[in-house]
């Protein structure tokens, strides 16, 4: 098994192969040893080493560590109670193949990486500085292999979580659709899918630096528990109105007192579906609850249907569902 172990890493299994090495790896504690440790190993030698193109395909399925326990801090210990190791592997398991790895050079002749989480699913990992990063589903993280001596500097389309690690000689600096959030080490949420017209930043921590590409001198400086959204070249600061909003990092979808409008823009974003709805009024209701991800949008729907009745049509071959009353 350590031979399929090494070869993993070295990138020589076929998909099944690697499938079929993942399970194991849940189920077995001895192997998930063996796998920790490889991991570990090849990331050392991805960090140490010159990366030509042959060590970087020996070496990418290595670079990221294996799932830390995020730090209990004090707002949001209730957001990681369950959170777990067995759960990491699990998404490991399920994510592996929508890993995607872009050859492209920065200024410094770092290798960028991308990494992509499939709709109905999320993903915690660690940049090689420590920081913890959630990536919601269908989100997309760019990244290089190692951070500069100057800056941290990644790039988010869609939804991420980020717990950044503390470096007063190297700010940590968030990229998305023309807006920049400049941290040295802080706790926050950025809302930025391509599919909308609007970025929310929400800062749970720490200070937040938020100003438009090329226009650092007119910035925004969030306080924690305060969101920026920037919408058509607007920037508003708003006090947080739900922390409970943030537990989609630990798989549940949270609203209080949200508009069903809202609520089904959501859910299509978040798996990857078209909700049709053919009566305007089922848009002005409103709820509050909560919702495992891993139901899946029909369970949500039928949950929500027993307080607001309507009727739930499923187009598979479009892939979109239909509401009405």
């Amino acid at each position: 098994m350590e031979r399929q172990l090494h070869k993993y890493f070295q990138g020589e299994l076929s998909q099944e192969e690697r499938l079929r090495l993942l399970q194991s790896v849940e189920t077995d504690k001895t192997l998930e040893n063996q796998f920790v440790e490889l991991k570990n190993l090849y990331t050392l030698t991805l960090c140490t080493k010159e990366n030509t193109e042959d060590d970087f395909k020996a070496s990418n399925e290595s670079y990221h560590r294996f799932i830390r326990n995020i730090k209990r801090r004090r707002i949001f210990s209730s957001l990681w109670k369950t959170a777990s190791v067995a759960a990491a592997i699990a998404s490991l398991v399920l994510l592996t193949y929508f890993y995607t790895v872009n050859h492209i050079q920065n200024s410094e002749s770092r290798e960028l990486l991308s990494l992509h989480v499939p709709a109905g699913q999320r993903l915690r990992f660690t940049l090689e500085d420590g920081t913890s990063v959630w990536l919601n589903s269908r989100s997309t993280l760019y990244y290089p292999t190692t951070f500069n001596k100057k800056q941290r500097r990644v790039t988010v389309e869609g939804e991420a979580f980020f717990d950044v690690t503390h470096d007063e000689n190297r700010p940590f600096i968030v990229s998305s659709h023309g807006v920049e959030m400049k941290v040295l080490g802080t706790t926050f949420n950025i809302f930025g899918y391509p599919d909308t017209d609007v970025l929310k930043t929400s800062l749970l921590e720490g200070s937040l630096m938020v100003y438009y590409e090329n226009k650092e001198s007119n910035n925004i400086i969030l306080k924690p528990n305060q969101e920026v959204v920037v919408k058509g070249g607007e920037m508003t600061v708003n006090a947080i109105s739900d922390v409970g909003y943030f537990l989609w990092t630990d798989g549940i979808y949270s609203f209080y007192n949200e508009p069903l409008n809202n609520i089904l823009k959501k859910l299509e974003l978040y798996f990857d579906i078209e909700i049709i709805v053919k009566d305007p009024t089922i848009y002005t209701w409103e709820y509050t609850g909560k919702f495992r991800q891993r139901d899946g949008i029909d369970e949500i729907l039928r949950i929500i249907n027993k307080i607001h009745k309507f009727k739930i049509e499923k187009d598979e071959e479009n892939n979109r569902i239909i509401l009405s009353r």
